[in-house]
């Protein structure tokens, strides 16, 4: 498949601090195989910290994803690359029929339509492990904690095509899911992570800014208030809106400073050198 498909490959495999027999089958292997590299993690720190693992090792014009359950087809690989030969920098293998429990899939629907809605990015299945994306791609996200859910959103952030291709999806072959409650919710508060990037990476004060004017204006207008009745002879002392304006005036100093600091770290990182890829002509 490789050879019929590629000019050169090679597999690199991240063993992420697994406790079975993977580094006993990758020794075994790699005798018969010498295309077959692999990196293995001492503990186990996550899909996303693995995958950047792997992508700072490489430097390949291709890059393919797959995971190492035996759910992704390999035939399917022809269809990736007609979209890669197309233009399109990321193709994500969308699975047609997923071969999942009923809740993993429903969970996946909402995530996916979440996702899409918050990101402006058209997808319907984000978190498919089969991607296939150039190599500039791979170099230029950075992934970590659990975001490599969110790799077709940053790689459309950093204005690379991204598209998605309906492909097989088999049974599970080997190990098992490490689907949980958990880990929906901690999904979704990546989610959180990545839009406050794609939005507001360069403009952190509209949002933190924004937040802690609004916050203050609430906080002045009830200390108007208060002063007013005291004026006029009433006791405030004791009253609640004199203590919610109070609290959220310091709140709404503390965000706008925050966002103002924000801003200051922005606009350093900006008199660097642009590290984003970008097209010379002649």
């Amino acid at each position: 498949m490789l050879d019929a498909n590629f000019e050169a490959w090679q597999i690199l495999v991240v063993d992420d601090g697994s406790t079975d027999e993977t580094m006993k089958v990758l020794r075994d292997l790699t005798p018969a195989i010498p295309q077959l590299r692999w990196l293995r993690l001492p503990r186990r720190s996550g899909k996303s910290n693995a995958l950047q693992l792997a992508f700072s090792q490489i430097s390949t014009d291709l890059v393919l994803l797959m995971d190492a359950d035996g759910q992704d087809d390999p035939n399917e690989i022809p269809c990736l690359l007609e979209h890669i030969d197309a233009g399109v920098d990321l193709v994500t293998g969308r699975r047609a029929a997923r071969n999942d429990r009923a809740v993993k899939r429903i969970t996946s629907k909402l995530y996916n339509w979440c996702t899409a809605r918050l990101t402006g990015i058209d997808g319907s299945d984000f978190n498919s492990g089969f991607k296939l994306m150039r190599g500039q791609v791979a170099q230029s996200v950075n992934v970590y904690g659990e975001l490599h859910r969110y790799i077709p959103v940053l790689a459309a952030w950093r204005g690379f095509e991204v598209a998605e291709v309906e492909v097989n999806h088999r049974k599970r072959l080997h190990g098992e899911s490490k689907f949980g409650r958990n880990r929906f919710w901690r999904g979704m508060f990546d989610l959180v992570t990545v839009k406050f990037i794609v939005t507001y990476d360069g403009r952190p004060f509209h949002l933190i800014g924004g937040l802690g004017l609004a916050l203050g204006t609430i906080g002045g207008g009830l200390l108007a208030w208060m002063l007013v009745e005291r004026i006029l002879g009433t006791t405030v002392g004791d009253r609640p809106a004199l203590l919610v304006g109070v609290l959220l005036s310091v709140v709404g100093v503390q965000l706008i400073s925050v966002g103002l600091l924000a801003e200051l770290m922005v606009s350093l990182h900006a008199r660097r050198v642009d590290e984003r890829p970008y097209t010379a002509g002649p």
